[in-house]
């Protein structure tokens, strides 16, 4: 009798032990740095464009072409605060300028919408500034930034343009075009000019070339402007952001890593990698990371999910069902 007490609870601890180890798999573990920070609730997925407001908010927009989107509001804790309905509206990047205005790309009509606070969920743009046909029209824009006069710069990511816009006035002027900022017919993703950042000198305009693997930089001190390749092998190099370190941080939607890049272009750090889909449909730490916001230490960077090929059943991006942003710890040095 108590050979077989002792084999019961054996298996009882086998058992446990088991599922213990399968809870812990299917959570964030404290030694990886990329942690789960907010679920999008039921509705529109495919979370790309990303934002935050001065209070360390973060603004996120859906990008779905068969559903209405969405900009949904995450205060610094992960709860959902606010979700802001575009109607007719497929939203990329997002920018907030110095007055506190959020800019936001409409890829699906070539215009940039701006919103002013206080926001709502029955905000709607307080301007609107045509740029360019949309993706029928061979024009797509992307990514949003500003430069040190708090003008408005939007990649054309088919078109393989980076257009100004002047503020308050809102003309629109092809500031840069380049063949090295079309997708070409070797690219993917297909898309050409991507992310956007200023220095801190506002010297140099840095653009990610998804299609080619690259980061450019242009020089916009030189007459006519310099474009030189910054960095190579950038696996899907998408959103960019610099931090006070002055590392260039790139999110690599192919390499499901964000990596970070230093004053000569070479990586000195990288974070993440794609370890699953979670039991509640979500994935487990980065899978194609699109976009990227830096607020203090952190980054918080947006799992669009999309899968890109025809075929079905090859990508992972098709069994997620629940979308998510991640919150990853920067390293300091």
């Amino acid at each position: 009798m108590k050979n077989i007490l002792k084999g019961c609870l054996y298996l009882m601890f086998i058992a446990v032990a088991c599922g213990a180890g399968m809870a812990r798999a299917d959570d964030d573990d404290d030694r990886n740095p990329v942690r789960r920070f907010a679920t999008l609730p039921a509705g529109p997925g495919h979370p790309e464009g990303i934002a935050a407001d001065r209070a360390g908010n973060i603004y996120v927009a859906t990008f779905e072409f068969s559903t209405p989107n969405v900009i949904h509001v995450f205060g610094r804790h992960g709860h959902l605060r606010l979700t802001i309905p575009l109607p007719g509206t497929v939203p990329l990047g997002m920018e907030f300028d110095s007055g506190g205005r959020l800019y936001l790309a409409d890829f699906g009509n070539g215009r940039v919408l701006q919103f002013t606070p206080p926001f709502t969920a029955a905000s709607t743009p307080s301007a609107v500034f045509p740029v360019c046909g949309g993706p029928g029209a061979g024009c797509g824009l992307n990514a949003i930034t500003f430069d040190a006069a708090g003008d408005l710069y939007v990649s054309d990511s088919f078109g393989g343009n980076v257009f100004k816009i002047d503020l308050p006035g809102g003309v629109v002027s092809n500031f840069f075009a380049h063949d090295l900022l079309k997708p070409g017919s070797h690219g993917f993703p297909p898309f050409g000019a991507n992310g956007l950042v200023f220095d801190t000198a506002n010297a140099n305009l840095y653009i990610a070339n998804t299609a080619d693997d690259r980061i450019l930089k242009l020089n916009i001190a030189s007459n006519p402007y310099a474009i030189s390749v910054f960095a190579e092998s950038i696996n899907g190099a998408d959103g960019i952001a610099f931090d006070k370190y002055g590392r260039l941080w790139v999110a690599a939607n192919q390499a499901d890593e964000v990596v970070a890049l230093n004053a000569s272009g070479r990586v000195v750090a990288r974070i993440g990698e794609f370890e699953g889909i979670r039991r509640d449909g979500s994935p487990k730490g980065l899978l194609f990371p699109a976009s990227l916001v830096i607020v203090d230490d952190e980054i918080f960077v947006t799992n669009l999910a999309l899968p890109l090929t025809a075929a079905v059943g090859d990508e992972p991006e098709e069994d997620v069902t629940r979308y998510t942003i991640s919150r990853l710890k920067m390293p300091h040095d």
